[in-house]
């Protein structure tokens, strides 16, 4: 009976819910619907902020989109929703050694003759952080901190030896109180070539926590280990000449498809790398369909910027093997003359993968498979599949650009994304003590505005 009762009773209680009580809810759930995009269509996305890119079609990840004024669209999910932080950048007269890590021992090396190439990525991020809007000259208030150096070009140019480069950013590091207290988590180095960090020898003792930008994350250059951290570094693009990148006309003209005299090409040295040794042999092989310069030119590598562009520029397809810096710079290079890159790198890296869909940009083929194969499968792309490619290319190559990060869309301002990334509330380090009032002490109990230099380091 009791059992009886309890389903009598359930089956009166939901009795109440009658067809118009039905009816209405289905309404209220409609035009909740249509209200919600109505007031969604209502409030377009601002160049100013950041906007949900859509996926492509043709994958799963954002691919970088513009809007009508050709702005870049920067991809929520990739970034946040404004950019907010300060900068410090480290004066070259304020620290002793920090001279000679820019113009060597002696003074001797131009600012302008490191503007070459890839190490002209150091000279132009230090001048354009000194011009950001986003530099404070106030150190107490900065977020991040930037040490200027160009010990590549340094070194290169017989400026610094090897021993003096390692001497010199020791006594530079023992001067500076803030890169104590954060462990160096807070302080930013550029490294723009293939030796990255290890060009000082003892950066895995001093700068190991440190943001590190370099152009090449795979490198190690004949080390056991590469100086490169996926989670905390950054990649940056390779400094392409100045005349490609300029506003206006460039020193070269892309030509069309139609016009071009090779299915493919690779310039650079072969250096004994095995994946550029089988591509000289494949061009041998396959000489009207790949181009190797250095065949023609006994191996030289000294061409006129113009017959450079000419060349890298007359093939459908750019190749960029693995090996050397300039590999890298071909990738990028390749946007600019609109050939279609194809990386031949399997560890590569590369930068601002958080809003760019490289799929949609370019090729990745496995290194263990150069071959005629590569060269059948690049010839089996028909060209209006090679001028979509090289036309989502041509959106995104701001980004490969070392303009003002006041540009919509440019190599600093994608920096700067992602250095904010990179931004802590709080810093700390082995050597560093806090107590109850907040205020930060060193192991003797010493208040952080008291620390006075050289102090010790690990």
């Amino acid at each position: 009976m009791s059992q009886s009762r309890v389903f009598q009773a359930h089956a009166h209680t939901t009795s109440f819910c009658t067809r118009a009580h039905q009816v209405a809810a289905l309404f209220l759930v409609t035009a909740t619907f249509f209200l919600t995009r109505l007031f969604d269509q209502s409030f377009p996305p601002s160049s100013c902020y950041l906007d949900n890119g859509r996926p492509s079609p043709n994958a799963n990840l954002y691919v970088a989109k513009t809007n009508g004024a050709s702005h870049l669209l920067w991809s929520e999910r990739g970034y946040g929703s404004h950019l907010s932080f300060k900068i410090y950048v480290y004066d070259e007269n304020e620290i002793d050694g920090l001279k000679e890590l820019l113009y060597g021992r002696d003074g001797s090396i131009s600012t302008n003759a490191c503007l070459k190439g890839q190490w002209a990525s150091q000279v132009k991020i230090h001048r354009l952080l000194l011009e950001s809007r986003f530099r404070t000259r106030k150190k107490e208030e900065a977020d991040l901190f930037f040490v200027p150096a160009y010990v590549k070009c340094v070194r290169m140019l017989g400026g610094l030896n090897d021993k003096e480069i390692n001497q010199t950013y020791v006594k530079v590091l023992s001067q500076m109180p803030y890169f104590r207290r954060s462990g160096g988590r807070n302080h930013i180095f550029v490294f723009p070539s293939g030796a990255g960090a290890h060009l000082f020898r003892s950066w895995a003792t001093y700068i190991n926590r440190s943001i590190i930008l370099t152009p090449e994350g795979d490198r190690t250059d004949k080390r056991d280990v590469s100086a490169f951290n996926t989670w905390k570094d950054i990649i940056i693009p390779g400094n392409v000449d100045d005349g490609m990148t300029k506003t206006g006309p460039t020193i070269f003209q892309p030509w069309p498809l139609s016009k071009r005299k090779y299915l493919a090409n690779y310039l650079g040295r072969a250096q004994k790398k095995v994946g550029r040794l089988k591509l000289i042999e494949l061009a041998k092989e396959y000489p009207d369909k790949l181009e190797c310069p250095e065949l023609q030119f006994s191996g030289s590598n000294k061409l006129g910027r113009l017959e450079y562009f000419q060349h890298l520029g007359n093939a459908k397809f750019c190749l960029a093997p693995r090996g050397e810096s300039s590999w890298t710079l071909r990738f990028y290079e390749a946007f600019f003359v609109e050939c279609v890159p194809v990386i031949l790198s399997d560890q590569v890296e590369l930068p601002f993968q958080n809003v760019i869909d490289y799929t949609q940009i370019s090729i990745k083929w496995p290194s263990s498979s150069i071959g005629p194969e590569l060269l059948d499968y690049l010839a089996s792309i028909p060209d209006e599949v090679i001028e979509e490619i090289i036309a989502r290319g041509r959106q995104v190559r701001c980004m490969w650009v070392y303009a003002s990060d006041s540009e919509p869309c440019s190599t600093m301002r994608a920096l700067m994304w992602e250095l904010q990334r990179k931004v802590r509330q709080f810093q700390q380090s082995a050597e560093t003590f806090w107590l109850h009032n907040g205020s930060v002490v060193n192991r003797d109990l010493v208040e952080f505005a008291n620390w006075k230099p050289p102090m010790h380091l690990p």
